[in-house]
């Protein structure tokens, strides 16, 4: 019996002696191996025919597996409940500069300057709380199983230049000493484009948050045992040694302090983790400690290698600027989403049409007979996709691009759309290259 809990069970035996009562009470018992397990110990009295104990009778049940899976369900309990007040906090702060900004907006006395600043601010605020729910929806999505990944062949130093390209500017803005040690970078692997991206980002991201102003952050890349492995190692604060098991877990981040509130979910890791074992890889985790810096490494498996001409093979053209006088039209029941973006596109040299509702968009369309719709699904007469279908049949809108603007982004959405006769699925906020790609498009059909 553990030393810690002899007395109490000597205790519950003398009384239940005593008192002929039964007894129960939980308590340590070392196993032949050495190591302590938790035990339920159980004991009642037999009697005889006269009502005098003649014997006790008990079970000793381990029960060390359950005692663990109690602790683990609080701990999750809790780190759960500290997300639910962390997003809280993360959404909270970007809506503050937001609402200032949009306040500020309104005063008429601004110049150009302080308008292209305020609107700035709005930008960088509205792609961070994007980025927040962009990572909720990929967790949900890959702990329902429902990613779907893009496999091609992809050559690592491209992968790579386009994470860092991600998250250059917080690098630049830190001052830190960026390296890349790449003799690997002509490998190349099967995978998803954009999912290793985003591990990589990811990985480089956190990299660059948890390293102080002015520190090292080196990327590394080769080839080992028949698999491509990146490493992005950094001299920040590292991690506390009770934590590094958890570092993959969904929801676990570093303590924070108030000189050291750094953003996110706590749901990066547990995404790169999910995404690299998707696609066949590994992932781990190395620190010295607090303050002794990081090491992440992945690994995925390796086709071949390839000549170096080859990296540069297979890169995406860029959107060219939107070409001019194109008649589109915009169809949204939230006034202020079907404004801003006729705003921009009308900024940018075309002709829009605004409506609010589906039936007014229908004899709308007639009359101007747009080339590019832009249609929200949750409208409130009939929805986007029963909109679609009718513009699809009318002679004025049969050849039209007809793209669907909605927030909802799961790839049943997305398929759902494509049914009802949309060209295009964009998730909102949605982004201007793509936007704009979309106008060029339309217009070289036009």
């Amino acid at each position: 019996i553990h030393p810690d809990d002899r007395a109490l069970l000597v205790a519950e035996r003398a009384r239940a002696h005593a008192s002929g009562e039964p007894y129960d009470v939980k308590a340590r018992i070392r196993s032949a191996q050495g190591d302590y397990r938790t035990y339920f110990i159980r004991a009642a009295p037999l009697h005889d025919s006269t009502g005098a104990i003649v014997q006790w009778f008990g079970t000793d049940t381990d029960v060390t597996a359950i005692e663990t899976a109690q602790s683990e369900l609080r701990a999750a309990n809790r780190r759960k409940d500290e997300f639910l007040a962390m997003l809280a906090h993360e959404l909270r702060n970007p809506l503050a500069p937001i609402s200032t900004a949009a306040e500020l907006l309104k005063l008429t006395a601004l110049d150009e300057r302080r308008v292209r600043q305020t609107s700035d601010i709005i930008g960088r605020q509205v792609a961070h709380m994007t980025k927040l729910v962009d990572d909720l929806l990929d967790v949900s999505r890959v702990t329902r199983g429902l990613v779907t990944l893009q496999e091609e062949t992809l050559v690592m130093g491209s992968l790579v230049a386009d994470a860092v390209e991600q998250v250059h500017s917080m690098l630049e803005d830190k001052r830190h000493q960026f390296t890349i040690d790449a003799p690997g970078e002509n490998l190349r692997i099967r995978g998803d484009r954009t999912r290793l991206i985003q591990v990589f980002s990811n990985l480089l991201n956190n990299a660059a948050k948890y390293t102080p102003a002015g520190g090292r952050i080196t990327l590394r890349l080769r080839a080992v045992d028949g698999q491509a492995e990146i490493g992005v190692e950094d001299n920040g604060i590292g991690i506390a040694a009770p934590l590094l098991p958890y570092i993959f877990d969904l929801f676990t981040q570093a303590e924070r302090s108030p000189d050291r509130s750094q953003g996110g979910l706590g749901l990066g890791l547990a995404l790169v983790k999910s995404l690299v074992e998707l696609q066949g890889g590994s992932v781990w985790a190395d620190s010295g400690g607090p303050g002794k810096g990081s090491r992440f490494t992945v690994r995925l498996p390796l086709v071949q290698a390839i000549p170096a001409d080859a990296a540069a093979a297979g890169v995406p053209a860029q959107p060219g600027s939107a070409a001019h006088g194109v008649q589109m039209m915009v169809v949204d029941d939230n006034r202020d989403a079907a404004q801003t973006l006729s705003m921009l596109l009308e900024a940018v040299g075309h002709q829009v049409a605004v409506s609010y509702g589906a039936a007014e968009a229908i004899e709308m369309a007639r009359r101007c007979r747009p080339a590019l719709l832009f249609l929200d699904i949750g409208l409130p007469d009939i929805d986007g996709y029963a909109l679609a279908r009718q513009l699809r049949s009318m002679r004025e809108t049969a050849g039209a691009m007809l793209v669907a603007v909605t927030g909802y982004g799961q790839p049943d959405d997305r398929a759902r759309a494509l049914a009802a006769g949309f060209d295009r699925h964009l998730v909102k906020p949605v982004r201007i290259d793509e936007v704009l790609a979309l106008v060029d498009e339309a217009a070289a059909k036009a």
